[in-house]
């Protein structure tokens, strides 16, 4: 007996061999029933032949000299297997009793040859045919009987044929089921085998796709796909750990240190003022990396606090390029519009606007500032399926050794010393970017530039 619940592999054996056993019973049910049906059919034309044979032969007789309730013939030459030939007149009180008697057929089959002028009769093992016929003014009944050879001897072989050749089309298909679910299930079983392998010590393994099996294609690249975002999340908690223990303790720092030092020796009041200032500094600076990460934290990927709806690209653009300038007189924003769509309905995203505020200020702002407040170009263009915003800057740019790490959390290239900022701009933009199911790609060049290109698919009602 099976332990516990019966694997998918075994029931997709077991439902094979129970269809090819259907089909072979249905299908041997069909040879068996037919042939035997056809058997009797053709013996009954053979009875036929004989009894109509019978029938002109005692017609072509002068005269016919059968008494009443006599079998005139009641063996003839042998034609067919113990065939028995009967000829007799019609009883005048339709009384065939004795008749019936004496061949052991049933008196309702007389009636029915003189009612319909023929019918036929077996008893499994004979088979009876008869014909009504008139000669010198009277009625006879004419009948042919014989063996069906056939039914009584090679029926029965046919059956045993029939049950062995089932018994191993069964043992077949019972093999056939077991190595067809096998193949089915291997490539699942080798994909499990590999899905076991993997855990957080090993996120970069992948799942191999399997030649020729599409639907299975699909799953192991959405398999891979979803790993790829696992391992993006463990490698920016990683970095978010690191960094985040970093810049919290470098403030906290400061202020125990100047606070050990106020407390270590009488000071004069400039002195306590001084030290408060920069404890009240630090603190700052702490409360602003901490209001950060709780920024980065709620724009993660749950989506379950951000409110979306339709918004128009041009008119937050526009919005977020004159917040700018408002802030900062010194920014110079360029919005190029040469290559807006005619139908401005192409413009609409799905999205919460205060976070697609709060993403393109951030990059646009960093252009600004790290171009030392030279133009920055803002492009937005549309096709029938997505909303393209190109936002380009000739500022320092980023060092190519280091644009792999410009995602993580509070990571400052190299040569941004001389620039304020807490490394928060970027990573909190991709991933409100990301909640809205766009994409997000910077290019840049040090001591060259910028470009930041970014992808939003257009707003499709819902029906």
């Amino acid at each position: 007996m099976l332990k516990g619940n019966p694997t998918n592999q075994t029931k997709t054996m077991l439902l094979l061999m129970l269809v090819f056993t259907v089909v072979i019973l249905l299908f041997s049910g069909l040879v068996y029933f037919s042939i035997v049906n056809f058997s009797h059919q053709r013996f009954y034309e053979l009875l036929k032949i004989r009894a109509t044979t019978i029938v002109q032969i005692e017609k072509s007789k002068e005269h016919l000299d059968i008494p009443e309730n006599h079998i005139l013939n009641s063996l003839n030459d042998e034609e067919l297997p113990m065939e028995k030939d009967y000829v007799f007149e019609v009883p005048k009180d339709s009384n065939y009793s004795k008749i019936s008697h004496q061949i052991h057929i049933p008196d309702t089959f007389f009636k029915n040859i003189v009612k319909k002028g023929e019918d036929n009769y077996n008893d499994k093992e004979f088979y009876y045919i008869g014909q009504s016929f008139r000669a010198n003014n009277k009625t006879y009944i004419a009948i042919a009987s014989a063996q069906n050879h056939y039914v009584v001897y090679y029926l029965g072989y046919l059956k045993r044929t029939l049950i062995t050749c089932m018994i191993l089309a069964l043992f077949f298909s019972m093999i056939f089921s077991f190595y067809l679910s096998k193949t089915l299930f291997k490539p699942l079983l080798k994909i499990t085998g590999k899905v076991k392998e993997i855990s957080s010590e090993n996120l970069h393994l992948r799942l191999e796709p399997q030649p020729g099996n599409k639907e299975l294609n699909e799953l192991v690249e959405t398999f891979n796909d979803m790993l790829n975002r696992i391992e993006t999340s463990f490698e920016t908690q990683n970095h978010l750990i690191g960094n985040v223990s970093h810049e919290l303790r470098t403030p906290l720092t400061s202020i125990m240190g100047e606070a050990d030092v106020a407390l270590s020796i009488r000071r004069s009041e400039e002195h306590y003022q001084e030290t408060l200032q920069i404890i009240l500094n630090e603190a700052e600076k702490l409360d602003k990396k901490i209001k950060a990460l709780l920024m980065i934290a709620q724009t993660g990927f749950d989506g379950k606090i951000q409110k979306m709806d339709k918004v128009r690209m041009d008119q937050l653009l526009w919005d977020v390029i004159e917040t700018a300038t408002r802030i900062n007189s010194k920014n110079n924003v360029f919005m190029d519009i040469s290559m807006l769509p005619e139908n401005p309905k192409k413009l609409k995203v799905q999205g919460n606007e205060q976070l697609l505020h709060l993403a393109m200020a951030n990059i646009i702002n960093n252009g600004c500032k790290y171009s030392n407040f030279q133009q920055v170009k803002v492009s937005l263009g549309a096709t029938d399926n997505h909303v393209y915003i190109i936002i380009k800057d000739s500022g320092i740019g980023i060092p190519d050794s280091e644009m792999d790490k410009i995602y993580d959390p509070f990571f400052r290239a190299s040569n941004t010393k001389n620039y304020e900022g807490y490394g928060i701009g970027l990573p909190l933009a991709r991933n409100i970017i990301r909640i809205h199911n766009g994409e997000l790609i910077v290019n840049s060049k040090e001591n060259v530039g910028t470009t930041v290109q970014i992808r939003f698919p257009i707003y499709v009602p819902s029906e």
